[in-house]
């Protein structure tokens, strides 16, 4: 059981490399409905979530504000007030479900991390907060992996496809659509996305 899951989340002007498909409108709309996505999966995973936004926004979600946008700062003053098991989990991971979060907490090892693309962090579990730190941003995967082997911290580096797919470009919305279930997949279908086939590779169109 996993009793928090800290979910960072960006309100206002977010995923600005999908504006060539979104209006800053449909950006923000978008990324709400992921965060329901990713709220739901947590909750169905017995965990508690907890928002970590740049900015308060209308929610009935427990909230914790970003000071001075600094996610690290933030992140790094939560960690050692914890006495008992803590996720992270992204806020851009809609296809994240209650097996693969439970997958990740339910490791044999002092912490779990599942690796993004590029070398970003997808998800971190940690059984003892207070022993770690994040470093966010650049190839986080590799500073998290050394700020463990510093702490004497045993990671299972997990592979998980549902929690590897973060929704960052256009490409990644293919993804979405063959594979996910929830809001965020509903919201991108009565936008006018779907599948197409004719040029012999998936991809993402909207009609207009």
């Amino acid at each position: 059981m996993c009793p928090h899951a800290l979910i960072p989340y960006k309100p206002k002007n977010p995923k600005t490399r999908l504006s060539s498909l979104l209006s800053q409108e449909e950006r923000e709309a978008f990324a709400f409905a992921m965060l329901e996505d990713v709220v739901s999966a947590a909750k169905d995973a017995m965990c508690s979530p907890v928002v970590v936004g740049t900015e308060l926004f209308d929610s009935e979600l427990v909230q914790v504000t970003v000071k001075d946008a600094d996610l690290n700062q933030t992140l790094n003053e939560i960690l050692p007030t914890v006495e008992t098991g803590l996720l992270i989990l992204m806020a851009d991971l809609p296809l994240a479900d209650e097996a693969s979060i439970r997958r990740v907490t339910s490791t044999e090892k002092d912490m779990a991390i599942v690796p993004g693309r590029g070398g970003g962090t997808n998800v971190i579990f940690m059984k003892e907060p207070k022993k770690f730190h994040v470093d966010y941003y650049g190839t986080s995967f590799v500073k998290h992996m050394k700020i463990a082997a510093d702490a004497g911290l045993s990671v299972e580096v997990v592979d998980s496809f549902r929690l590897h797919t973060d929704i960052d470009e256009e490409d990644d919305l293919v993804e979405l659509l063959i594979h996910g279930t929830g809001k965020s997949r509903a919201y991108l279908e009565s936008l006018g996305f779907s599948l197409a086939t004719e040029t012999g590779r998936v991809r993402c169109v909207r009609k207009r």
